[in-house]
């Protein structure tokens, strides 16, 4: 019998206090928990970046981190980038104009390591933002199409 531990977490600023299994996932916690789905499971072994979330500002792979190790953390998904009303946020705006989201697989993941790039001091070559996303799979874009996106947020900011 595996132990129950309480994890509490702020997900996309919202508060969430379960009683879980001490081996479940962050990406199980938030799927199973808190009905968080954007995050997806792919590979499994935090390599492809499908699941990647922030855990306080940070990109991880939440397939390969325990809930309980990141107790008390604030977690952004994709979810968490769009504005308050509910519109696209600038950094998935920027994806949509750029057709950066083809079958929409990687998006969330892509989005979450987008952020974290953006978040990074001074704008980004190319090259850069591409070595950046190295972690983050794609099968569809060719990778084009989320460079051009990720370089337009970056001039909406005024970078």
């Amino acid at each position: 019998m595996s132990e129950t531990v309480t994890i509490t977490l702020v997900v996309n600023g919202h508060r969430f206090t379960r009683a879980a299994g001490a081996h479940l996932t962050l990406l199980r916690w938030l799927r199973d928990e808190a009905a968080v789905t954007d995050p997806k499971y792919g590979c499994g072994e935090g390599v492809c970046g499908a699941c990647t979330v922030l855990v306080d500002g940070e990109p991880l792979s939440s397939c390969i981190v325990l809930a309980a190790q990141v107790d008390g953390a604030e977690i952004t998904t994709a979810a968490g980038l769009l504005e308050r009303d509910g519109s696209l946020g600038p950094l998935q705006r920027a994806f949509h104009q750029c057709h950066a989201a083809q079958c929409g697989f990687c998006t969330p993941g892509m989005l979450m390591a987008a952020a974290a790039l953006l978040r990074s001091d001074g704008p980004r070559s190319r090259d850069e933002i591409r070595a950046e996303l190295h972690g983050n799979l794609c099968r569809c874009t060719g990778y084009g199409p989320i460079v051009d996106a990720v370089e337009a947020a970056q001039r909406e900011r005024g970078r």
